[in-house]
C-alpha cells in the first residue's frame, strides 16, 4: 500500500466509523432500534414506523416481494410487520434510509454506487427466488432478502465514505485510489461497516458464511442461498 492509499485508508475508515456521517440523521431508525432493544413490543414498532408513510409503503412492498407466489399478499402494515419479525423490519428500514442517503451524494459517486444498488437489487431478487426453488428447508424468506441486500455492503459505504472525503479536502485524492482499496480491503471496510453502523450480530454472521469466509452446520442459513448466488456471478470475497 502506498502512503496515499494509506492515508485514504485511514480517513475513509474513520468516516465509516461516524454512523451519524455515513448514515444521517435519520429520526426513524434511532427509535425504532430503542423500541425493538427495550421490550419488543411490536405494537411500539407498528406505529414508530407508522410516522414515516414512505418507509412504511416500502415494508409492505418489500415483506409481499420476498413471498411465495402461492401465499396471499399482506394487505396491512400491521400484517407485514409482524410477519416480517422485528430483526428484519429494522434492516429493511436500515437499507430504505441508506439508499435515501446515496441519491444525495454528488456524481460520479452516485452513479457508481447506484451501480452497486442495483447489482444488491438483482442478487435479492435472484436469491428469493433460488430459495422457493428449494424443497424441504425452513429458511425466513425475508432473511434471504434483507441479507442479500447488503450482499456488497463493504463496497457501497467505502465509496460513501469516499466521496465525503473528497467532498471535504482541499484536493481531491483520484477515484482510483478507492478502487483499489475496495478490491485489496474490501473484508476490513465491510467487517468495520457492520460494527460501526449497528446492524445486528446475525447479519454479520450470515454474511461472512454467504461470502465463504466463515462455515456453518446449519442447513437452514440463509447465508448457504446467498453464497449459491455469490458464487454463480463470481462476487464472493473468498471464491470457492
Amino acid at each position: 500500500m502506498t502512503d496515499l492509499e494509506q492515508q485514504v485508508f485511514t480517513q475513509v475508515r474513520a468516516i465509516i466509523a461516524n454512523e451519524e456521517q455515513v448514515i444521517g440523521r435519520r429520526g426513524i431508525l434511532i427509535p425504532l432500534k430503542k423500541a425493538i432493544i427495550a421490550d419488543g413490543d411490536i405494537r411500539n414498532v407498528i406505529d414508530i414506523v407508522a410516522t414515516d408513510p414512505a418507509l412504511a409503503a416500502h415494508l409492505l412492498w418489500r415483506s409481499n416481494n420476498a413471498l411465495s407466489p402461492s401465499v396471499q399478499p399482506n394487505r396491512s402494515l400491521k400484517d407485514a410487520l409482524v410477519r416480517l419479525g422485528q430483526v428484519n423490519i429494522y434492516r429493511y428500514a436500515f437499507s430504505f434510509y441508506l439508499k435515501e442517503r446515496l441519491d444525495e451524494l454528488p456524481q460520479p459517486y452516485r452513479k457508481l454506487v447506484q451501480g452497486y444498488w442495483r447489482l444488491t437489487e438483482s442478487v435479492a431478487i435472484e436469491s428469493v427466488d433460488s430459495l422457493h426453488q428449494m424443497q424441504g428447508v425452513q429458511i425466513d424468506a425475508d432473511e434471504v432478502q434483507t441479507l442479500a441486500l447488503f450482499s456488497v455492503f463493504g463496497q457501497i459505504i467505502a465509496l460513501t465514505a469516499f466521496a465525503y472525503l473528497n467532498a471535504e479536502a482541499e484536493q481531491c485524492f483520484p477515484l482510483g485510489i478507492i478502487k483499489t482499496l475496495i478490491d485489496t480491503q474490501q473484508q476490513t471496510l465491510t467487517v468495520e461497516a457492520f460494527e460501526s453502523l449497528g446492524l445486528d450480530d446475525e447479519l454479520q454472521n450470515e454474511f461472512m458464511v454467504a461470502h465463504n469466509l466463515r462455515q456453518t452446520r446449519d442447513p437452514h442459513s440463509p447465508g448457504l442461498v446467498l453464497r449459491r448466488v455469490l458464487s454463480q456471478r463470481g462476487l464472493l470475497l473468498n471464491p470457492l
